[in-house]
């Protein structure tokens, strides 16, 4: 079962919002079989405290002025390091890049399908280790070596 059409248009307005308000590295994945409560996020990021909050206040506006969307919660925006907006169907992530690096939303979700966007932003199709490469199993024979035993 893939996103619905409605969450798909919702994820490309958000996406066009937060390039507005200049958001970097857009990137949008249908969660939908994973999940099974949201069809797709967005993850954006912006440089500082203060675009994090000017991008997520833009991506509700536009929402709710062109889809009729209300965030059913928002989280985050005291700090303005990661403002999580949930629209039910779709949740948006507005990182600041520190914070975008260090959590990898990105590598988490990177076997899931992207929703391509159509933004000059959107992220790059970055190469992510499969969980076998990223993890060396060390045996015992390269611990001692044959020499040693």
């Amino acid at each position: 079962m893939a996103a619905a059409k409605e969450s798909i248009e919702a994820l490309k307005v958000a996406a066009r919002a937060a390039e507005d308000a200049q958001a970097t590295n857009l990137l949008a994945v249908d969660a939908s079989e994973q999940m099974g409560l949201i069809d797709g996020f967005l993850v954006a990021s912006a440089h500082n405290e203060r675009l994090v909050n000017a991008v997520a206040d833009k991506v509700e506006d536009a929402l709710r002025e062109e889809l009729g969307l209300k965030p059913v919660r928002r989280e985050g925006r005291a700090s303005g390091r990661w403002i999580l907006l949930d629209f039910a169907d779709i949740v948006v992530h507005v990182q600041h890049e520190e914070d975008r690096a260090f959590y990898a939303l990105d590598r988490l979700w990177a076997e899931a399908p992207r929703i391509e966007l159509g933004v000059e932003s959107e992220a790059a199709v970055a190469e992510v280790e499969t969980e076998a490469e990223a993890t060396k199993i060390i045996t015992d024979d390269d611990v001692v070596g044959e020499e040693g035993r």
